[in-house]
């Protein structure tokens, strides 16, 4: 049984700072395994091994824009939120399931590939990447992860009905030779977005 959590629209900062709270909770009493859904204005996070030289536009003429940057505790390298990207923040006690992030990862992978399928998308692994691609050359969901004492935090972003265009602000996960994508390009027509949510919510519910 997982709690579910939908947090809206929501600054990047003040979500990190919720996310924060419940790993501290759920580490204290490991009572709770919360998922979080969400969307974040435009900004930029960069992970543990991520490198300034992913972010392709100075800081300076991003703030003019309002789009911040944030360096945070996460695995993986740079990445872009912004609205119509589903968010999806999985805080959970992996005592109640598997001691092993790498399996989790591959969990989080296959429910996306799951949902993916609803929509009549074929999303698959690429092999030594982490994420959900299309044909092993678009990108549609990035995951990047943390974990306190087996309390994970942070999570995926799937690419659902968001402005690409705002992607060549960086080098996406540090990756040059591969493009992004979503499902409303992958299908070619608006979707959903609150549709694409709920089927969301439902597949965590029952893998999890």
């Amino acid at each position: 049984m997982i709690e579910i959590q939908d947090w809206g629209l929501i600054d990047y900062n003040e979500a990190w700072e919720k996310q924060k709270l419940l790993v501290k909770e759920i580490s204290e009493k490991r009572n709770r395994n919360v998922f979080v859904v969400c969307q974040h204005p435009t900004v930029i996070t960069v992970g543990r091994s991520g490198k300034e030289q992913n972010i392709l536009l100075p800081t300076k003429f991003l703030a003019s824009k309002g789009i911040k940057v944030v360096y945070n505790d996460r695995g993986g390298d740079v990445t872009l939120h912004n609205p119509g990207q589903l968010v999806g923040y999985p805080i959970f006690n992996l005592y109640d399931y598997k001691t092993d992030l790498h399996w989790f990862l591959r969990e989080i992978e296959q429910t996306i590939i799951d949902l993916l399928k609803e929509f009549n998308i074929e999303g698959e692994r690429v092999e030594g990447l982490t994420g959900v691609w299309i044909e092993k050359k678009r990108k549609i969901c990035a995951i990047g992860l943390h974990s306190s004492r087996w309390v994970t935090s942070h999570g995926f972003a799937l690419n659902v009905c968001n402005d690409l265009r705002e992607f060549d602000y960086i080098v996406p996960c540090g990756i040059k030779d591969k493009e992004v994508t979503s499902i409303s390009k992958e299908l070619g027509t608006e979707i959903d977005f609150g549709k694409v949510k709920q089927k969301c919510i439902e597949f965590f519910e029952k893998r999890f």
